[in-house]
């Protein structure tokens, strides 16, 4: 998640004078936790999307979210603890909508997966975010980080023998989805007061995928190990993500968090070779570098100090 993601830490930041020495060492020690957090977000993130994967041959990826979604839910209910009856209508559209987009994005995520890898397929979900930063800048230096991004897309989908297009454009959907996640939340996290806005969501996309779930488990009986690996995913790529980014954004600046989650792709690369033996050739290890030096660059360009009524 880049700029747009953390629009709410840039809110809640904006207009702040200077800090004083006594404000400055909390700062700081508020700034290391935010970087562990976003590190054990990056990580948890990928490992598990990466130990889902492992149950893809039993239940395949439809299985598997529907296994996450529900452990999702029930993990961040209890930590959230909405107060479904207190939500109004103002409140509630932006969390369903959240809802929606948070099931279709990682049904598309893990089908892709499934078809082309961890890495390009994490890799291709990024430039959700990438995109709408670089839509929201008038920036020069945007000119330059766009069609660069867009080139190593290219590169990622150039045709080959093995080329698996229906695979690329589920990672691309799942790109359009993440961007919307990200407009979405920001709405949610400035509505719905803590993590309520968070775990409401979660649970009503458990509960679409109850039927859906249903029906494929029902298809292909799992295993103990399948429903061990896609549990497991439900907690390390949904629940501590949504956790770990929530409190980051309270502790770092926007630019900050925007540098650190430009890692992601990398990460998805390194633990899909380590843990699913996936290889990736030189092209497209360079085009994720590409894509994540851009959005480096992007979000660094605009570090400077925040012009009174500009956003």
């Amino acid at each position: 998640m880049t700029d747009a993601t953390v629009g709410a830490a840039a809110d809640a930041t904006a207009g702040s004078g200077a800090a004083t020495a006594p404000e400055q060492a909390p700062a700081r020690s508020g700034r290391l936790a935010g970087a562990a957090l976003m590190t054990c977000s990056g990580l948890s993130n990928q490992l598990g999307a990466a130990t889902g994967a492992l149950a893809f041959p039993v239940i395949g990826p439809a299985g598997v979210v529907a296994v996450r979604q529900w452990v999702a839910g029930a993990v961040l209910l209890a930590v959230g603890r909405p107060r479904w009856r207190s939500f109004t209508w103002r409140q509630w559209w932006p969390v369903l909508s959240l809802a929606v987009v948070f099931g279709t994005m990682n049904l598309s995520l893990y089908c892709a997966i499934d078809r082309i890898g961890l890495g390009l397929a994490v890799t291709l979900e990024f430039l959700g975010p990438l995109t709408v930063a670089l839509a929201s800048s008038r920036r020069a230096v945007d000119l330059v980080c766009a069609p660069a991004a867009g080139a190593a897309v290219v590169v990622l989908a150039r045709p080959q023998p093995a080329t698996d297009y229906t695979g690329i454009a589920l990672g691309l959907l799942a790109a359009v989805c993440w961007a919307s996640y990200i407009l979405l939340n920001r709405t949610v996290g400035r509505r719905v007061p803590g993590a309520q806005g968070s775990a409401a969501a979660a649970v009503v996309s458990g509960i679409c995928y109850v039927p859906i779930g249903i029906v494929v488990l029902l298809h292909h009986p799992p295993t103990p190990a399948a429903l061990g690996y896609a549990a497991v995913a439900g907690v390390l790529s949904s629940a501590v993500p949504f956790l770990s980014d929530l409190l980051a954004l309270r502790r770092v600046p926007a630019r900050f968090f925007g540098v650190f989650m430009s890692v992601n792709p990398v990460l998805a690369a390194l633990v899909g070779l380590v843990v699913l033996g996936e290889t990736l050739d030189a092209a497209a290890w360079t085009a994720i570098g590409v894509i994540v030096a851009a959005n480096t660059v992007s979000v660094m360009s605009g570090a400077g100090p925040r012009r009174r009524g500009g956003a």
